[in-house]
Formats: C-alpha cells, structure tokens, sequence
C-alpha cells in the first residue's frame, strides 16, 4: 500500500498540467497551420475565380451549383450523409456529457468551407475553421486517456487557436472562447487557452501572417458620439435581420425533401443575386475593401446599390447555408456592418453636413453588427481593433457594439448558435 504524501500530490498534479499543456501547445501549431492554410487557399482560388467572372459574367450560374453538388457528393460517398451543425456541434460537446467531435469533422469543414466559399457561397471560412479546429482539441482529449477530463479546455483552445490564426487576433480568439463557448475560470483552462493562442499567434505571425485590411485610420471626433450610438442601434436591427434570416430560410431549405431541389434552387437564386451584385460573391471581404474609396455622393440615390447590397446579403448568407453549403454568420457581419457603416455616415453627411469620417463607420459598424450578431462584444471589439491594426477607435467602436448587443438582445435572445437549443429548454 503506498501512501501519497503532499509533495508527490504535487508532483501529479504538476505533471498533467505539463501534459495538458504540451497538449495545447500542439493543438495550437496545427489549428494554425489548418486555419491558416484554409485561409490562404480559399483567398487565392477565390480571387481567381472572381477574375475569371470579369472575363465571362455568365460563368456565375455554374460555379455555385458546382460547388454545392460538390459538396453534397463529398458529405454523401466520403462522410456517410453525417449532419454539419457547425457551433452548435462544438456547444454541445463542451455542455453535453458524453457528446464530442469526431475526427472526420477536420476535413469536412476543411473542404466543405473551402468549395463553398471560392464557388461562390455568400459566407466565410470562419466557422468551418473554428468547428476544425474544436476537432482537433477534441481529438487529442479523446486519443490520450488522461485527458480525457480536460476535453472542454482542449477544445476550447483549439477554437481559440483558429480564431487567432484566421485575424491574427489573440485577445479575440481568447474572449470567443471565454464569451460563446465557456466561462470557465480554472487555472488548467485559462493556461490551456493562452498556450495554444500564443503557439498559434507565433506561428501565424513569422510564417502566414498577412493583412485583411488596411486601413488608414487617423482619429474621431467628440462630436460624432450621437451617431456612434445611432449606428449601434441599426447594427442591432441589422444583427438581428441577419439571425432570423438564416433561421427562416434553413428552417424553409429543410423543409424542402428533395436535395438536388435544395442545390437547384439555392445556386440559381445565389447566382442571379450575384450576377448583379458582385460583391456578393463569397467572403465579400473585396466588397469591403473597395467602399473606402467610395467619394461624397453628389446625388443621395447614388446609395440605393449600396442599400440593396445591404439588404440582400443577410438573404444570400442564409440561402447558402440553407442549400448545403458550409459556413456561418462571421464574415457576413463584417461585410453587413462595413456597408451599414458607410451608408449611415454618408447619408448622415449629405443631409445634415456633418462631415462625419466613412471609413471610421465602417469599422466601427463591422464590430457592431458581429457583436449583435454572435451575442459576443468582447470578442468582436478586440477582433476588429486586430483587424484595423490599431486601438485609434477603441472608444467608438465599445459604445456602438455594446449597443448594438444590447439591442439585438432585447429584439431577439438568441444567436444562429444557440436559438434551437435553448427554445427546447424552455419547452422541457
């Protein structure tokens, strides 16, 4: 019979932290290199496919019914018609007793989230990313057996991970992990999540590292505080738009018995939305980057494009997911809130001539609208500060995403990731 002193307690305990530890740490260099290797080839086929639509615009009502035929022959011969639920999926195995990620949901969203995106789907590889990357974390919690007990901590930290690596943003893959996923305060959890963000980071940062944006973001005035909490209150309408959108139209594609009517009908609608708005097409991060060269409109009617592309991309997002293809509401929250914030401060500037700086809205509604739309302002003030690379709109952009969470909130209290599950508490 042996007796266990205090210092060889200790020394257990200090070796599985060691162990979940290393563990983190390689749950971070391979969410980076799949978050980051994703990134890359999705920006480059996608570009490229966008060229070739200049050259031949009729090209656009093939490449979405490639792309979601793709798909569906890929989740039928190679992943045995296994359902996709993308965050709820990671939800449940951090709530779920019992409940975990299996390993083929690595490549399924890997390639899932690729072919929709450079095919033309109106999402963007963030959430196949972070349901891969959860995978992985899960994966080694459930291949080592004395991790087994850490499952929620390495998955978490491979969430954290991809977040990081997809937006080089640290402190925002850390608050999405701490804000969506899980709460927790323990040691074990905090040391687990920082080790694989900061192995991730690194990793990203001397290898992968690239722009999404570049802005030139000099400062705010005071005086702009009222429209500040004016684009908050939309990004909120906007948030919450977006969330019953998709809600209505997976509820509606899946109400729909035949799958090759979902694919028909879900590429033909994405593609005539596409063939005439453009920036449509995919991450719609393009789309973004061209509105800050948008001058003053000598003609207030010069906005209705910009206020119809506004509009449709909630409808696109939601018939891309809704016909089969991967993704979630990440991307087309920053797309939404960029064109809200432009609108808002152009309109604003032609009526009351304010003088009101657009490329400032524009990153302030980016953050807005993902706060309302993910119920996580933390994670959406410090992704778009990464983003922008700087902290010049810090202030502006807390006021207007707290806002606008607040407002999404009180309108409608749930995301796309939690709606169902906690309407079945509430029936139980």
């Amino acid at each position: 019979m042996t007796i266990s002193t205090p210092s060889s307690y200790r020394l257990k305990k200090a070796r599985r932290t060691m162990a979940v530890l290393g563990a983190a740490a390689m749950i971070g260099v391979f969410s980076a290199l799949v978050a980051d290797t994703l990134k890359v080839i999705t920006e480059h086929y996608e570009h490229d496919f966008v060229h070739r639509l200049k050259e031949n615009k009729y090209l656009i009502f093939l490449l979405p019914l490639i792309g979601f035929t793709t798909i569906h022959i890929l989740r039928h011969f190679l992943f045995r018609n296994k359902p996709n639920k993308g965050i709820k999926e990671v939800l449940d195995a951090i709530t779920k007793d019992g409940k975990t990620l299996p390993a083929y949901k690595i490549p399924s969203h890997y390639f899932n989230g690729f072919l929709t995106v450079i095919f033309g789907g109106s999402t963007g590889i963030e959430v196949s990313t972070v349901v891969a990357t959860a995978s992985i974390g899960a994966l080694s919690s459930h291949k080592v057996n004395h991790l087994n007990k850490y499952r929620t901590d390495l998955v978490c930290a491979g969430l954290a991970a991809g977040v990081t690596a997809l937006f080089n943003a640290p402190i925002a893959g850390f608050m999405f992990a701490f804000e969506v996923f899980t709460k927790r305060r323990k040691k074990t959890h905090l040391a687990s999540l920082i080790t694989a963000i900061l192995t991730s980071y690194l990793l990203t940062k001397y290898f992968f590292y690239q722009k999404v944006f570049t802005f030139d973001i000099t400062g705010w005035h005071k005086e702009a505080f009222p429209y500040f909490i004016l684009l908050g209150v939309l990004a909120g309408f906007n948030s919450v738009f977006l969330t019953k959108s998709v809600l209505f139209f997976k509820k509606f594609f899946g109400s729909l018995g035949n799958d090759y009517v979902k694919i028909l009908a879900g590429s033909l609608i994405i593609s005539t939305m596409v063939f005439f708005f453009p920036s449509l097409y995919g991450e719609g991060y393009a789309g973004i980057k061209n509105l800050t060269s948008i001058p003053h409109p000598e003609n207030i009617y010069l906005l209705l494009p910009f206020v119809v592309v506004l509009l449709l991309k909630p409808i696109a997002t939601s018939i891309t997911l809704g016909a089969g293809g991967d993704g979630g509401v990440f991307a087309p929250s920053l797309f939404i809130g960029a064109f809200l914030g432009l609108i808002t401060a152009l309109t604003l500037n032609y009526f009351f001539q304010l003088d009101l700086i657009p490329l400032n809205f524009i990153v302030i509604g980016m953050a807005a609208v993902l706060s309302g739309s993910i119920h996580a302002p933390l994670t959406s003030i410090f992704l778009v500060c990464a983003i922008a690379d700087n902290y010049i709109l810090f202030v502006p952009i807390v006021i207007a995403s707290l806002i606008s969470w607040f407002v999404a909130h009180f309108i409608f209290p749930y995301t796309v990731y939690t709606y169902k599950a906690k309407a079945l508490l509430k029936v139980s």
